[in-house]
């Protein structure tokens, strides 16, 4: 199996993960567990997970900077990503926090052409162009979106979140190819961590463990196993092979997937929309992930 089908692979396998954790975040707070102390409790389970996993691969050492930059990614990667997504999700709708991601490949696109100088290829556009159509055909049918003053600070916070992920994303391919995945998320994760302690502490260490149902526990360890350390991992692999585009394009799987997962369930069904916006997505992703000709 090649590289590039592996890391095309974990792409989709972490957008069914993220397409189930919308419900199952949100399900959690604030009535189980604060906003932030979710965060803390994420990034806390997912250092020592990745921690854990690295002393049992090849022990690497960073080169003199790449630190520093370790710190940097953290805030992007970690801090504010984790932060604004679960805090905004707190605030808003699901569905408003899956359109808001949309903008996410954008800004990879826009970054990626200001800091790596990019070329604009025509099959990038179209495919970004079929993905946000899809994406948005699938959404906006369900009818249950709305931006409006009850919602409006979770979405501009789901919205930061999405462009410091765009940020991440751009920035951390480098590392990933240079250095194996957990030797960048040990390190990414514990800075991410420092960073929270004082916001987010506070409001795990106030969490009724002994009050908390069987299906409470296991949601928080799907968030955390799952949705933080396996999301990840899955993702930054894919760096290795994959451009930053391509890796943001798959976001648009995630309201596909959720429907899938709500018609296995018996809670949707398909229709002609649904299936005319799945292709979109698929078509978007293959285009975005060929090789371009430059515009």
């Amino acid at each position: 199996m090649s590289s590039s089908l592996k890391a095309h692979i974990s792409l989709f396998l972490a957008q069914v993960i993220y397409a189930l954790n919308y419900s199952i975040a949100k399900d959690l707070m604030p009535d189980h567990i604060k906003p932030l102390g979710l965060v803390m409790l994420r990034i806390i389970g997912a250092c020592i997970l990745f921690w854990t996993v690295a002393a049992f691969t090849k022990k690497e050492s960073l080169a003199k900077g790449d630190l520093q930059k370790m710190m940097l990614l953290a805030i992007f990667g970690v801090a504010v990503n984790q932060a604004f997504f679960i805090y905004g999700l707190s605030l808003t709708k699901p569905i408003n926090s899956a359109i808001i991601m949309i903008s996410n490949p954008i800004a990879v696109m826009l970054f990626t052409i200001f800091v790596f100088k990019e070329k604009i290829t025509t099959l990038k556009i179209t495919g970004l162009a079929f993905g946000v159509i899809g994406a948005l055909t699938l959404l906006l049918f369900k009818g249950s979106f709305a931006l409006g003053s009850e919602t409006i600070a979770g979405d501009l916070m789901t919205l930061v979140n999405s462009l410091s992920w765009a940020v991440f994303v751009v920035m951390a391919k480098p590392y990933m190819i240079k250095y194996h995945t957990v030797t960048v998320m040990k390190w990414i994760f514990l800075f991410g961590g420092i960073y929270m302690l004082p916001f987010g502490l506070p409001d795990l260490l106030e969490v009724q463990w002994q009050s908390l149902s069987t299906d409470t526990i296991l949601a928080m360890v799907f968030v955390v196993v799952a949705t933080t350390f396996l999301a990840y991992l899955l993702n930054t692999y894919a760096l290795k092979a994959l451009s930053s585009s391509v890796v943001s394009m798959y976001i648009y799987f995630q309201p596909f997937l959720a429907t899938i997962i709500a018609v296995m369930l018996g809670k949707d069904e398909i229709t002609l929309i649904k299936v005319v916006s799945a292709m979109l997505i698929i078509s978007g992703v293959y285009l975005a992930s060929r090789k371009p000709q430059a515009l």
